[in-house]
């Protein structure tokens, strides 16, 4: 049966289950199930840079089960075409008209599996499809469902070949972050797992409903952010612009998305109300994927996370009293 609100009580309480089912399948950092989750919840999309086998894969198939939705997954490769992801219109022989055929794109939760190794064109077609949820083709405009949450992947290594996300597209993205390897008893804990169940891939039973997924995600709205707080978060974003080693920091647009994510974030520890330590947590997901560095910082090696940090240090965290 579908409500038409979620206290912040009672959102955070599906979440924990959630998470705690998710952690049943997936060898991770509660931290990092708490991004990929933060992206749903904000109505964005989540980009996952990580080397093979990491449980990326699994860690969205155990998301759509725990939230009760419908999950595909595409394997980008250099030859596949925009029609190959959006769907095409199939001729009936038997009516003698054109009927679409849905392509992979049409589920709640679309695993877009190392995007960068499809073509502009395709990576465009997914990012405007992210942007307007909905797709065209030939002219004809198909909604996607509700909700629709894209975790895209990218591998760091083997670069030949592959057609990198420009900074711009990357923008699209509300947060971007990765799995890692487990610690060694993490992954002694994989393989006991795997020792006690007789199948590959473990089963994720589902904690809510699709309907239920659309109104856990407007609880956010519900979450305040008192003025200091704001003038945090964006002081953070403007920073970035100041850095001398950045030459193009977070848009407008970006200060908004860190927003989004920031009261997405306090949903998850259910609280109405946002902290500066939540600002300050979220913040590396939101921000680093959105800097382009200048030409000098790139020959000097210098990563954007280490200018995230230096920001975040440079930007006076305000007193805690007074949140709610």
């Amino acid at each position: 049966m579908t409500i038409d609100k979620f206290s912040i009580e009672e959102a955070g309480s599906h979440i924990e289950r959630i998470i705690d089912e998710i952690s049943s399948a997936v060898i991770t950092d509660r931290s990092f199930l708490e991004v990929i989750i933060t992206g749903l919840l904000a109505r964005g999309h989540v980009l996952v840079e990580d080397v093979p086998g990491t449980g990326k894969t699994l860690t969205a198939i155990a998301l759509a089960d725990a939230f009760g939705l419908e999950y595909n997954r595409i394997q980008f490769t250099p030859d596949l075409l925009p029609s190959d992801i959006t769907g095409t219109h199939i001729f009936d022989e038997q009516t003698g008209d054109f009927s679409f055929q849905q392509g992979p794109l049409f589920a709640n939760v679309v695993l877009a599996d190392e995007i960068n190794r499809a073509p502009p064109k395709t990576q465009s077609a997914l990012l405007e499809a992210m942007d307007e949820q909905q797709v065209t083709v030939g002219g004809d405009t198909y909604p996607l469902p509700e909700p629709f949450f894209v975790i895209a992947t990218q591998n760091p290594v083997e670069q030949e070949g592959t057609f990198s996300l420009p900074e711009a597209q990357q923008d699209r993205f509300i947060l971007k972050t990765s799995i890692g390897y487990p610690s060694r008893e993490g992954e002694l804990e994989l393989i006991n797992r795997r020792s006690n169940r007789q199948l590959t891939t473990p089963e994720v039973d589902a904690v809510i409903n699709p309907d239920q997924v659309v109104t856990l995600r407007q609880t956010p709205e519900y979450v305040s952010m008192r003025l200091n707080v704001r003038e945090y978060l964006t002081d953070i974003a403007r920073q970035t612009r100041k850095d001398d080693r950045v030459e193009v920091g977070v848009s407008p647009r970006g200060i908004q998305r860190f927003y989004e994510a920031a009261r997405a974030y306090a949903v998850i520890a259910g609280r109405s109300y946002v902290t500066p330590d939540d600002v300050k947590t979220i913040a590396s997901a939101v921000i680093t994927h959105r800097l382009v560095l200048t030409s000098e910082a790139t020959v000097r090696d210098i990563k954007p996370k280490a200018v995230t940090h230096s920001v975040l240090d440079a930007v006076d965290v305000p007193a805690a009293q007074g949140m709610k």
